[in-house]
């Protein structure tokens, strides 16, 4: 098995109201207020086919989590049965890589206003990737 280390650097941040985790909701549909994705000017043309109104994958770095926890009691309630982390949504796992689907609603050059984000301000951005429809790809 290979020890090899994997370097990742962000494409931009999380700019949110959200700033504490225990008030945060649990996915992006639960309540989430519209956020702002602000990437580094060096990824503009990176950006520049993207429209408003479509969907997108944006994948964070969750930096505030915890990276030992192997299990947990999903949706952080007591009641529910531990499982382990790579069968729940959970921010705490090995690798903490956030998996959002959102819609995007604006862009001003480098910054994209989206909903359903649950991410926490100044959350890393580390890649941004089209919702496929499966009916149009060739």
């Amino acid at each position: 098995m290979s020890h090899q280390r994997y370097e990742l650097q962000p494409i931009g941040w999380v700019e949110s109201p959200l700033v504490d985790r225990a008030l945060a909701p649990k996915q992006g549909d639960e309540g989430s207020p519209d956020a702002w994705l602000a990437f580094d000017a060096r990824f503009s043309e990176a950006l520049r086919d993207l429209k408003i109104g479509a969907y997108v994958i944006v994948l964070t770095w969750l930096d505030r989590a915890r990276r030992d926890v192997l299990v947990v009691h999903p949706r952080g309630d007591p009641a529910n049965p531990l499982q382990g982390v790579f069968n729940t949504r959970s921010p705490d796992r090995p690798n903490p890589i956030g998996l959002h689907r959102v819609q995007i609603h604006d862009i001003q050059g480098t910054r994209i206003r989206v909903r359903d984000l649950e991410a926490l301000d100044q959350t890393p951005i580390v890649d941004l990737k089209p919702v496929l429809d499966r009916g149009l790809e060739r």
